[in-house]
């Protein structure tokens, strides 16, 4: 990892530990479905100006091939971002924000069997169990509570399995894939099954606020332009084992996001579990 990629590492992982918090904001205005869209319609509008201005449209053609891969890429993209933003919607976005987060260790888990080369070790074994154990304390006083915020936390903890998953399929795609057409495939599949579906279950009216135009803006173009551009850039050079040390980073910005944006409380067993989480990225990255 150079200075240059290490740099870049942080500036995706302060960007993407406030995401669930501006995603929180958002759902303040619109159901969860819809907001996917609409930042999916910004964010393929910002890759297509990012393509355009690169010249990476010149000679543009999905090959019979690649349409299989590209498809998955873009329903699994999909059922993981319903279920980031529902669970977002039933939890607050400190559990949001650590959860989500925890799809670093699931990375390096699934890395191992997927990646060859990238193996686990006693140290990333301990890190695994360090971050995991947090998330079982944080579980264990959501039941004890009975919290009504626990149903979210399990879809969350469902859409950060699911973004590990994606990490290392893209990790492998972006090496005989162009990136452009993984982005696009993205985009473009969320946005056809999420205006479809959210028409039919979300039939509740959208407030145009200043508030939803800047969590739509954050999303559209930095999260799912800016971030998805630069981080499949740092996946074609790099380990996702490598990346992970820089995002050890991302819980602890998004609580202290959560805390002072949306004024979420910061408990006992919500500290210890992004500590945890947090550990366990910076173990398991090494």
């Amino acid at each position: 990892m150079d200075l240059k990629g290490a740099a870049m590492a942080v500036l995706v992982s302060i960007l993407w530990g406030a995401n669930s918090v501006v995603i929180k904001l958002g759902l303040e205005d619109a159901p969860p479905l819809r907001l996917a869209w609409m930042r999916f319609v910004v964010g393929g509008a910002v890759i297509c100006g990012w393509a355009w201005v690169t010249g990476r449209f010149a000679g543009f053609r999905v090959e019979p091939a690649e349409w299989r891969p590209l498809i998955l890429l873009g329903l699994l993209f999909s059922v993981q971002m319903a279920a980031t933003n529902v669970g977002t919607w039933l939890t607050s976005a400190a559990h949001a924000t650590i959860l989500l987060n925890l799809y670093a260790v699931h990375t390096v888990v699934l890395a191992h069997f997927m990646i060859p080369g990238d193996r686990l070790t006693v140290r990333k074994l301990a890190g695994v169990f360090i971050a995991y154990s947090g998330i079982v304390l944080l579980f264990a006083g959501q039941v004890t509570q009975g919290s009504p915020a626990l149903v979210g936390d399990v879809i969350v903890t469902v859409a950060g399995a699911l973004l590990a998953e994606r990490t290392v399929y893209l990790a492998r795609a972006v090496q005989r894939l162009d990136p452009v057409k993984l982005l696009l495939a993205q985009a473009g599949v969320g946005t056809a099954l999420f205006v479809l579906i959210s028409s039919l279950v979300e039939p509740g009216a959208t407030r145009w606020t200043v508030r939803l135009g800047g969590s739509i803006a954050y999303q559209g173009v930095l999260i799912s332009g800016f971030n998805f551009v630069v981080n499949l850039s740092l996946l074609r050079r790099y380990r996702p084992s490598a990346l992970s040390a820089f995002f050890l980073t991302q819980p602890i910005f998004g609580v202290v996001a959560a805390a002072l944006v949306a004024g979420d409380p910061l408990s006992p067993d919500l500290l210890v579990a992004c500590a945890a989480v947090a550990v366990g990225i910076g173990l398991t990255s090494r």
